[in-house]
């Protein structure tokens, strides 16, 4: 876990509700690291007297994969780190704090609810199929103590019960979901952020430890509002502005539902095209989620069959290729974590049809080295890369490839 150790130890000391009618939530943080626009803690706070807000790092999210590598790079390993402080150090300042452990949530969660006389569990709903199994788990564990866990909605640009049709009636063409989308649902309005926070007295105090930080990088929702704000301050340009959000829409330190509405607002003769294509990444998110949804598990199997070539794998990870375009994006994927969908599309057309290597190694890898890694955006995309994706027209084949390659 980049060497980097997180306290998870629990005191004798138990808050007992003796005597008293108190109602007590724990808030399970996933990748909805906010207090704007967030349902689950919004709730919370609306029905419990006591919130106890919580942060486990997985040990089985930096593990190393079937394809051999971190299911975590080092760098995203740093970019959680750094978010979820800067979430500990905000919930601090409105009265509140973040617990943090390092272990497995169907452990520590049920450990939690019995020494705090927790009354329910709230988290937000995830989709992958590692995320759905570790959700079951706790589930499960909880169940056996007679305890509830609530599931919440709360990803996704559009929310999945204003959809035009049901889950199961999703297009598949992009195109139609888009359309149709756009024209028969609406984005609700953003959540106000809290104002304040009770946790249970005499709650035990956990320490993230010193850390490291990346350059040119900066954390939590503070951050995101300001990078959005910088955006919209000058100028736009044709760069991917995109992915200046992306991490932060990843680790849910920025609501989906607050950009939409921030970039909407400022809507201009001469930015609408680059707002756009913001709205369209952000579609595109929700299609890859909905379809996992439609499809379990669909973006992470693959009928390709092929050798695999590891001295071909190495060289395109390592930036040691034949063509010196690719070499210079791999070179900026593995150093920054972060590379544009142009970049992207040219890296993954180049191993999936130059190189002829399955496309679930090249997803692999890019799982370890993005900052803005999520997996049903990161496996849906190189699906429709090697022509498995699920909107058949944007699948992609060796013919993407050659026109890619004359204009490196």
């Amino acid at each position: 876990m980049a060497q980097i150790r997180y306290i998870c130890c629990f005191s004798n000391n138990l808050f007992s509700k003796a005597g008293m009618s108190k109602r007590v939530i724990l808030v399970w943080f996933r990748n909805d690291l906010r207090t704007h626009d967030n349902e689950v803690l919004h709730a919370a706070i609306e029905k419990a007297d006591f919130v106890i807000p919580v942060y486990i790092f997985d040990p089985r999210y930096y593990e190393t994969n079937q394809s051999g590598y971190t299911n975590t790079g080092e760098l995203r390993s740093l970019y959680i780190l750094n978010t979820v402080r800067s979430l500990k150090e905000k919930l601090q300042f409105l009265g509140g704090d973040l617990m943090t452990f390092e272990g497995l949530p169907e452990e520590i969660i049920p450990h939690l609810v019995q020494r705090y006389d927790v009354d329910e569990v709230y988290h937000h709903r995830e989709i992958a199929r590692t995320e759905t199994s570790i959700s079951e788990r706790v589930e499960e564990e909880l169940w056996k103590i007679q305890r509830n866990l609530k599931h919440f909605i709360g990803h996704t640009l559009y929310h999945k019960e204003d959809l035009p049709f049901p889950i199961k009636d999703i297009p598949n063409s992009f195109n139609v979901f888009k359309k149709k989308i756009e024209r028969e649902s609406s984005v609700r309005n953003p959540l106000a952020d809290i104002d304040s926070i009770t946790i249970p007295p005499h709650l035990e105090k956990t320490e993230l430890p010193e850390h490291g930080e990346i350059a040119h990088y900066t954390y939590g929702e503070k951050a995101a509002m300001e990078e959005l704000n910088s955006i919209f301050s000058q100028p736009l340009g044709n760069e991917d502005l995109y992915i200046k959000l992306s991490p932060f829409l990843a680790i849910g330190s920025l609501s989906p539902v607050y950009t939409y509405h921030y970039i909407n607002k400022r809507i201009t003769a001469s930015n609408k095209k680059q707002v756009a294509k913001i709205v369209e990444r952000l579609l595109w998110r929700d299609y890859y989620r909905f379809m996992l949804k439609k499809y379990p598990n669909k973006y992470f199997l693959s009928e390709y069959t092929s050798n695999r070539d590891s001295v071909k794998i190495e060289n395109w990870t390592t930036g040691n290729t034949e063509n010196a375009t690719i070499n210079s994006y791999i070179e900026e994927l593995n150093n920054t974590g972060i590379i544009s969908y142009i970049q992207r599309e040219a890296l993954a057309l180049f191993f999936t049809y130059e190189y002829q290597q399955p496309w679930l190694e090249g997803a692999a890898w890019f799982e370890e080295k993005l900052i803005d890694y999520a997996p049903a955006t990161n496996y849906g995309f190189w699906a429709h890369i090697g022509g498995e994706g699920t909107s058949e027209k944007d699948n992609k084949s060796i013919k993407d490839w050659e026109k890619e390659k004359a204009s490196l």
